[in-house]
């Protein structure tokens, strides 16, 4: 692939997780990078590992929760290479507790990163892609934009938020032909996204297993330009559960309320705190974040058929006269 051929794609949150596995896999198809996260060192880290494997990068620390500085990433990238092909919205922080544990600044926060820096980046990049007549917008959504759980409250609404405004975007753009919009649905994924959540509950965090690779993330969004699919799921098993989230939602919010209790939160000995909600790790995180192990899915297929039994028995309840 020779540079003029080369698509240029931006990427939000590239320095740990999806965004970095992202930023890697791009960097292996000779495409050029801009790469966007809050901390200039760890952002320089993943910006070298890329040139290492033969990709032109530019690293412009952003935080997305300001408008201001999504504007000059994307000015940056049209600066330093011309155009934007690709752009992935992927930066996003996580908390858990109750939401009237959850300290208002905390809510807000997690909305501004979550919902607001997508919507940031889709004005930033509207404009260009525009002017070219081409231009795929990524946004990186997830199984939580569909379904619901207790304790993420923050999160569950910028989720449900951002696929609202993935759609809308998508019914205004059909006229135009070269633009894309596309969203990512991932269910769990084995990121240092549970290290680094906030946390209200006074219990340690793990993800809901079983939770899949960042690498089949990144392939998705990777392809998600070239495929006529509006939105693409990742971690089949997981997705099962929004039939029943549909179906029959008292069963739903009993089987995800245990799930919640034994699989989610363990141990009452954490210490609350803010993780990385308003201030990033110093050092570039890993991509996984070490939580995949066999015994996950036997966890998740005895929920799964927890959950059955359950919407068996409600089903066949008889209405009382």
């Amino acid at each position: 692939m020779t540079s003029r051929a080369a698509p240029v794609v931006v990427i939000t949150g590239a320095s740990s997780g999806i965004g970095r596995e992202t930023a890697r896999r791009y960097a292996r198809r000779g495409a050029r990078l801009v790469l966007a996260s809050r901390s200039r060192s760890a952002l320089e880290t993943v910006a070298a590992e890329c040139r290492e494997l033969g990709a032109q990068v530019s690293a412009v620390p952003t935080d997305v929760t300001r408008e201001g500085d999504v504007r000059a990433l994307a000015a940056c990238a049209a600066a330093e290479f011309g155009r934007i092909d690709v752009w992935v919205g992927n930066a996003g922080v996580f908390s858990y507790g109750a939401f009237e544990r959850t300290p208002e600044r905390v809510f807000r926060q997690v909305i501004e990163t979550n919902l607001m820096g997508q919507v940031h980046g889709a004005r930033a990049v509207l404009p260009y892609f525009r002017r070219q007549g081409s231009g795929t917008l990524v946004l990186v959504g997830s199984l939580y934009s569909r379904v619901s759980s207790r304790d993420i409250s923050p999160y569950i609404t910028s989720k449900w938020g951002l696929l609202g405004f993935a759609e809308v975007l998508r019914q205004e753009l059909r006229g135009e032909r070269g633009i894309r919009v596309r969203i990512i649905l991932p269910a769990t994924v084995d990121t240092p996204i549970y290290q680094h959540a906030a946390n209200f509950t006074g219990r340690r965090v793990h993800p809901l297993p079983p939770a899949s690779s960042p690498a089949r993330v990144a392939r998705a969004i990777i392809k998600a330009p070239r495929r006529r699919r509006f939105a693409t799921s990742v971690g089949q098993a997981q997705r099962s559960v929004i039939p029943l989230h549909r179906a029959a939602p008292p069963v739903y919010d009993v089987v995800t309320s245990a799930a919640k209790s034994t699989l989610e939160l363990r141990d009452a000995d954490a210490e609350l705190t803010d993780g990385t909600v308003f201030e990033p790790p110093a050092e570039a995180s890993p991509t996984t974040g070490g939580w995949r192990s066999p015994g996950q899915r036997m966890l998740f297929a005895a929920v799964v058929l927890a959950a059955v039994s359950g919407l068996t028995a409600w089903s066949q309840r008889k209405p009382s006269d």
